[in-house]
């Protein structure tokens, strides 16, 4: 059995997307990001859309930049490794890029097919010279995302923001 996890800071993630002046959201659907996902939807300051992949984020994130715009990614862990390679266009451009990831493969993980690459995921964005923070806790997510998006859009760096399992909550299918 897993512990049940305050949910709070799903209602709170919007407010922090819109205080970043993020005006567009792409994303991979993913269960942990489901409620900031239809609030996004539901903004017409927003554009919101899904991606077939995550290798489509870093293309279309930095393109959007370009054209003066900011903009975030949410994706699961899982799909990191689809990015990898793109990702170099964000440090080629000098680019800010700004990806929430809800982590799978740890806290709580009932499949064992999702551990090797959740376990790996800080190394392999670091080893990329790309920015980790983690949101170990409910109580970490807003404050961390906030300092993320702010450190990506201010300082024009690749930045993930981490949200652990501790904080979504295992999946128990």
């Amino acid at each position: 059995m897993v512990e049940a996890v305050d949910a709070g800071w799903k209602d709170q993630l919007y407010d922090s997307i819109k205080a970043l002046k993020i005006s567009q959201v792409v994303y991979v659907p993913d269960a942990g990001h489901a409620k900031l996902i239809d609030r996004c939807l539901a903004d017409p300051e927003i554009d919101c859309f899904p991606l077939v992949n995550e290798f489509e984020s870093v293309g279309v994130c930095v393109g959007a930049w370009l054209g003066g715009r900011r903009s975030c990614v949410l994706m699961q862990s899982s799909g990191i490794g689809n990015a990898i390679n793109a990702l170099g266009l964000v440090h080629s451009t000098g680019a800010p890029f700004f990806a929430i990831a809800t982590m799978r493969g740890e806290w709580g993980e009932f499949n064992g097919w999702q551990t090797p690459m959740g376990q790996s995921i800080p190394r392999m964005l670091e080893a990329a010279n790309i920015v980790v923070n983690r949101a170990e806790t409910p109580a970490d997510v807003i404050p961390v995302t906030e300092a993320s998006g702010r450190l990506a859009f201010n300082s024009y760096l690749p930045v993930f923001t981490l949200i652990s399992q501790r904080a979504t909550g295992a999946k128990v299918f």
